[in-house]
């Protein structure tokens, strides 16, 4: 329910946004209203009534074929993200047991395995804006976390790893797993689209950004260029916006102080038991 005429209008503007061009025809093709012209047995038919029927025929016509359409090319897509989605499973399991048979080999053999450096990191603000310096707060704006318990994905290099020594007091960090990106995206996940923050409601509003650009045509899709940091992880990063967390349950130990320190605390890099924050924060 709308209003006034000018939020129905922004209504219809934002949906026409967000649909991808070429679904545009036939989703408005699809839901166009046609009227039925009754005319009585018998009676003379005016000219331009006449031609309003026909007219009337012909979209009915298109809007049945544009209905067929979307079902189908809708079921296609899903099954091919099924397919992909199975894929990724397999891909995971698999990365799981050959890290689990090289463990085994390693303590058969009495040598030590060295576990693989991290690709991926989560990076929450723990702080606001009072007393940060400017050079913190210009680091802190590039990363995007402009605001108190905002979360970001970032890529392991070297370059990213001195911009967080820059603002350490001010960050926490650490390694997310697949669960814990998963449930990310899928509970507090928010696309950018046209400089609009847009809930992930549907496979669509990521096939329109990133279907040709990155050949992401849904969430599992996107999940995995996250997880696995692939090709086009920055395009994928970039399309979500920065997330929004609530504060944790039962709440911080001690700000002041790092989470490495002796007395322990919360800023600086909290490796794997990032996991169990963003699970209180999320």
């Amino acid at each position: 329910h709308f209003g006034s005429s000018g939020e129905l209008w922004a209504a219809c503007a934002s949906t026409r946004r967000h649909t991808p061009e070429a679904l545009r025809g036939t989703a408005m093709a699809e839901r166009y209203a046609i009227k039925k012209v009754a005319v009585a047995e018998g009676a003379a038919v005016p000219e331009l009534v006449k031609l309003r029927i026909a007219r009337d025929a012909a979209l009915a016509e298109e809007k049945e074929k544009a209905a067929v359409a979307k079902e189908k090319s809708t079921a296609e897509k899903r099954e091919a993200l099924k397919k992909r989605t199975q894929e990724y499973e397999k891909e995971y399991a698999q990365q799981q047991q050959q890290l689990i048979d090289l463990r085994r080999e390693a303590k058969l053999g009495g040598n030590f395995f060295v576990e693989p450096e991290a690709k991926l990191l989560f990076v929450i603000r723990i702080v606001g804006i009072i007393k940060i310096s400017p050079k913190p707060r210009k680091v802190l704006q590039l990363l995007r976390l402009k605001q108190l318990h905002n979360g970001v994905f970032l890529k392991v290099n070297k370059p990213i790893l001195q911009m967080l020594k820059l603002v350490q007091p001010y960050v926490t960090y650490g390694y997310p797993s697949l669960k814990t990106v998963r449930e990310l995206i899928y509970k507090r996940g928010y696309a950018k689209v046209n400089k609009q923050r847009i809930r992930l409601t549907d496979n669509e509003i990521i096939e329109s950004a990133l279907g040709e650009k990155a050949e992401i045509h849904g969430v599992e899709d996107l999940v995995h260029e996250i997880y696995t940091v692939g090709p086009n992880f920055k395009p994928a990063n970039n399309f979500l916006w920065p997330f929004k967390l609530s504060a944790p349950r039962g709440g911080f130990k001690c700000k002041r102080h790092g989470y490495c320190e002796m007395k322990g605390g919360d800023w600086g890099n909290r490796e794997e038991t990032i996991n169990e924050l963003i699970a209180r924060m999320n």
